[in-house]
């Protein structure tokens, strides 16, 4: 699996890197997507909402069972859900989706990293974060595309 990227430039992961890259952005992205499910306006940012508190909730869910620490909050990602609670209409909905495509752009070039740099591998806890980051890449790609086309609507 080859992402477009150039891998001479690439830094390869850990399983512990990957699953403990993810956990934080999967925590305040269900976050958002909880207010998102209440406040978005646009029927495309509402339905991504939706979609995505269910792939947050599922991916943390996950991540605890596989033994990856639960970080507190920081303060930028507090700073960013109170922003969000001020803003309404197409305007949170530009925020909301604007943040959603950044995180999985980062999110897919994880999973892509460290699968890059690993084989499948087969024992253990090992094994488990290889198959979620096999079956994430998936859903962080496709989320990507889908929050490209919604940015582009509600930019238009």
């Amino acid at each position: 699996m080859q992402n477009n990227q150039n891998t001479d430039t690439m830094s390869f992961v850990s399983s512990k890197e990957f699953r403990t890259g993810v956990m934080p952005r999967a925590q305040l992205s269900m976050q958002a997507s909880k207010l998102a499910v209440d406040k978005a306006t646009q029927k495309n940012t509402q339905e991504f909402a939706g979609w995505e508190l269910m792939e947050a909730i599922a991916v943390i869910k996950v991540l605890e069972d596989a033994g990856t620490p639960v970080p507190s909050m920081g303060a930028e990602a507090k700073a960013f859900l109170e922003k969000l609670k001020g803003l309404e209409g197409n305007d949170f909905d530009k925020e909301y989706m604007k943040a959603e495509l950044s995180n999985h752009e980062f999110l897919r070039d994880l999973a892509q990293n460290y699968l890059d740099g690993t084989d499948e591998i087969t024992y253990g806890g090992e094994k488990e974060t290889w198959h979620v980051a096999n079956l994430a890449l998936f859903a962080f790609t496709e989320h990507v595309g889908l929050s490209k086309k919604i940015c582009a609507e509600l930019n238009a």
